[in-house]
């Protein structure tokens, strides 16, 4: 009874300083807890941003990807040129990627079947893919795959293409902006013709898309037209893939060099994550023939990013509890050098050194309390506001969050408080009560 009403007769004391005190903690509480947040959801925050970029695995046959390998050609072609691939995957096995462990970490993907050929006579790529065909899985779920969600950033002047022939058994195409100029200025709605060896077709631009990059130069249209023509029924040559992964880590490096290195734990481990490597292992087991490739330049971009980013946030963090040490040990060597006369004549009266600093401890650990419960809940709404004007979306604020913030803002009250308790043991009642 009488230790509480020695802490409520500090507190109404000193009740500004008290107050500042708690405004510290708070402001650190805040700071540490918004940072933290977007620290541990920035992962998928950034994933799911860069994924909006397009592919990020590419399924090819593994002759073509062998040969991509030895001369660094992302096509499999050795002289980087368009003619016909020499190797392929079966159209038909694509589906089962949606079979695979992480198939709801695949959001969409796209055949490819790339030829050279012509258009109104004029050398021009050809690209058999699929815009947005419904691919069904033997479980007997459906999904929407195709290049209109791998291609977000193209500019499209009328609309995707119907991945089945249209009334009268007409063939709709996208052609890209650079081709449409050389044509003459094609639009949209216009018939051209096009020819792969002695076979010609008549297909209908349905859309002229503007990509900023070589496929402005090329015409898109559906598989079946395009493997009619060549000959190559269900045939493809490469597959797109846009898939949310875990950013790397050692073990997903060490797994991509030799997944059979890793010991039985270290397997599992990457097996059951979604890494971009786990994920293309599973695509190869799952296609026959199959060898899967991640898109290197989005995985390092994804881990340079994310290690650039949680950085700078533990940088603030650590920062904010230093201030925060810093404030509150100033703030109580002057609200114990305020009341030295009141701790020596306790000391004087029997009170042990001991029962004073937990006095002290006590005062300064329920004003922190309170400071840290108001800016956890403050820190909650800032790292939102951070998650909706970055990353468009709120921050999932984990359990553990909380749990770390006040667990370091207890050892760092508790440091800046040993200066000040160290003061108190050095008090000699007799000097302080007779003013010397």
């Amino acid at each position: 009874m009488f230790f509480m009403r020695m802490m409520l007769r500090s507190f109404s004391r000193q009740f500004g300083r008290r107050m500042l005190i708690a405004v510290t903690v708070c402001l650190s509480a805040c700071v540490a807890t918004a940072m933290l947040g977007v620290v541990f959801d920035v992962g998928d925050k950034l994933n799911a941003e860069l994924s909006t970029y397009g592919s990020n695995i590419t399924v090819q046959a593994k002759a073509d990807a062998v040969v991509s390998d030895l001369y660094g050609d992302q096509e499999g072609s050795p002289s980087g040129d368009e003619s016909t691939p020499t190797a392929f995957l079966k159209e038909s096995q694509v589906p089962k990627i949606k079979t695979i462990f992480w198939a709801y970490n695949i959001t969409d993907f796209a055949p490819r079947l790339d030829l050279r050929g012509t258009v109104d006579q004029v050398g021009a790529p050809l690209v058999g893919t699929w815009f947005g065909r419904t691919v069904k899985v033997d479980s007997g779920e459906s999904s929407t795959a195709g290049l209109k969600g791998l291609r977000p950033w193209w500019k499209v002047q009328g609309r995707w293409p119907k991945d089945e022939a249209g009334s009268g058994g007409r063939t709709e195409a996208m052609m890209g902006k650079e081709l449409a100029a050389r044509l003459g200025g094609r639009q949209v709605g216009d018939q051209v013709r096009v020819g792969l060896g002695d076979q010609q077709r008549t297909v209908t631009i349905v859309g002229i898309f503007d990509s900023g990059d070589s496929d402005a130069s090329s015409l898109y249209l559906p598989t079946r037209p395009l493997q009619e023509m060549s000959g190559l029924t269900d045939q493809i040559d490469q597959v797109e893939v846009k898939a949310l992964t875990t950013p790397e880590n050692d073990l997903a490096r060490k797994a991509a060099r030799n997944p059979a290195a890793l010991s039985q734990d270290e397997w599992e481990t990457w097996y059951c994550t979604a890494y971009p490597s786990s994920i293309a292992y599973q695509i190869e087991e799952a296609i026959p023939g199959s060898m899967a490739k991640q898109v290197r330049q989005v995985a390092a971009l994804q881990g340079d990013v994310l290690q650039k980013t949680q950085a700078v946030m533990i940088l603030m963090t650590v920062l904010s509890l230093l201030a925060a040490a810093i404030a509150v040990a100033n703030l109580m060597a002057s609200s114990i050098s305020e009341r030295s006369s009141e701790f020596a004549l306790l000391k004087a009266l029997g009170a042990t050194d001991g029962a004073v600093s937990r006095l002290v401890l006590a005062e300064t650990a329920l004003i922190a309390l309170a400071g840290a419960l108001v800016g956890a809940l403050l820190g909650s709404g800032v790292a939102q506001i951070v998650g909706r004007v970055v990353f468009g979306s709120g921050i999932t604020m984990r359990p553990m969050v909380f749990v770390l913030v006040f667990v370091l803002l207890a050892l760092t009250v508790l440091l800046a408080s040993i200066s000040s308790i160290r003061s108190i043991l050095r008090l000699r009642p007799a000097e302080v009560l007779h003013g010397r």
